[in-house]
């Protein structure tokens, strides 16, 4: 029997999963990840408000991977030889398969002075809760947010939701009456962050946080962020809570393999989703560096577009038949502020941006129920 082994427990990993199964495969299929749950990190927003907590955003796994029929192994991989279609793992076993799909997720770069001094909210659940703490132990003070990209892979940025807890952020101080005592500030090396969300998207968020007295300080190389301070280039900003954003690069053990791997640390595949020159292999979501428009997003749903990309092509292969199925290049974003939501959608030269709507906050909410129901 055909044996398919998916590096990951996120969104990749899983609805690549799912989609073999619904398309038929009656392959083995192995997941090998340290975490038997799902961390729901979208709604990782809402946890400073108390809309959600920690645990509601923890999904085990285990009743789903009953249901697929899947071997779990809950181990990490420490290398991996991509000609051979195998993987390490940290307890020493080495595992073949016919088909390699790595879903792994990326890292967070850590190269800027002092980063240690900011949260990262989308490194997980324990960095949003850490914000919720000293957000709410605050009486007054500065709050900066910000965020910055891999230079050498300008597509390896997680933007949205850094806008998302400046606007949560600020509508909650003005909830608890407080506003007044705290300055926001948003801090970026790009002087219109955001772009590939679309220019009419950069604009919203820009006059966004001019209504919501948010200060900005734009277009300046990060020099470092000290435990009271972010300082660029141009100057220091004064803050009692940092929260930074950096690029995105491909986890460590990546440059220890046979891997091909783009100038960002990421691994190169083709639009098919198979990494370049290793027949066999495959790679969805933000481990993947992939051909495609300059807007291309690191998000979770462009994840799920690539595994099902991957799972066409490999049940397409079990028929004896090519693979055929690109991926879709698409972004859709609801960027939510507690109060409303704003839909940003992208695909080919449609770019669609919404007003702040009421409507689009509770979607975003009906959402995250419907995803989740499927590991529940």
């Amino acid at each position: 029997m055909t044996h398919i082994v998916v590096l990951g427990s996120g969104f990749a990993a899983l609805t690549a999963v799912r989609c073999l199964r619904k398309r038929g495969v009656t392959a083995e299929i192995t997941l090998i990840s340290p975490r038997d749950s799902l961390h729901y990190l979208p709604s990782a927003i809402w946890i400073p408000s108390g809309l959600r907590e920690v645990e509601e955003l923890q999904i085990p796994l285990a009743p789903f991977l009953a249901r697929h029929k899947v071997r779990f192994l809950q181990t990490a991989v420490t290398t991996l030889d991509a000609g051979a279609r195998s993987v390490t793992t940290l307890d020493g076993q080495v595992i073949s398969a016919d088909h390699l799909i790595i879903a792994t997720g990326a890292r967070f770069l850590r190269k800027l002075p002092g980063i240690e001094h900011a949260l990262i909210p989308c490194e997980g659940l324990a960095p949003a809760q850490a914000i919720s703490e000293r957000f709410h132990a605050l009486e007054g003070g500065t709050i900066a947010i910000g965020m910055a990209t891999n230079p050498n892979e300008p597509g390896a940025i997680r933007g949205g939701p850094m806008f998302e807890y400046l606007f949560i952020l600020d509508t909650l101080l003005r909830r608890q009456m407080r506003r007044d005592r705290f300055k926001l500030m948003f801090f970026s090396p790009s002087d219109r962050p955001g772009q590939r969300l679309g220019e009419k998207a950069v604009d919203g968020i820009l006059a966004e946080m001019k209504r919501r007295g948010i200060e900005t300080h734009l277009g300046h190389k990060m020099v470092r962020i000290e435990p009271d301070k972010v300082v660029t280039e141009a100057g220091e900003i004064p803050a009692d809570l940092i929260l930074f954003q950096p690029g995105l690069t491909g986890l460590s053990w990546f440059e220890d393999t046979d891997l091909p791997l783009s100038p960002g640390k990421m691994i190169l595949a083709d639009a098919f989703c198979r990494v370049t020159g290793k027949p066999g292999v495959w790679v969805a979501g933000d481990a993947g560096s992939y051909p495609g428009p300059d807007w291309l997003a690191k998000q979770a749903h462009q994840a799920d577009l690539q595994a099902q990309a991957i799972a066409a092509n490999i049940a397409a292969i079990e028929k004896g038949l090519e693979p055929a199925t690109p991926f879709l290049p698409e972004l859709i974003c609801i960027m939510d502020s507690l109060d409303s939501g704003r839909l940003v959608f992208r695909r080919g030269k449609i770019n669609l941006v919404l007003p702040a709507l009421k409507p689009l906050h509770w979607l975003k909410r009906l959402y995250e129920g419907h995803y989740l129901r499927a590991f529940r």
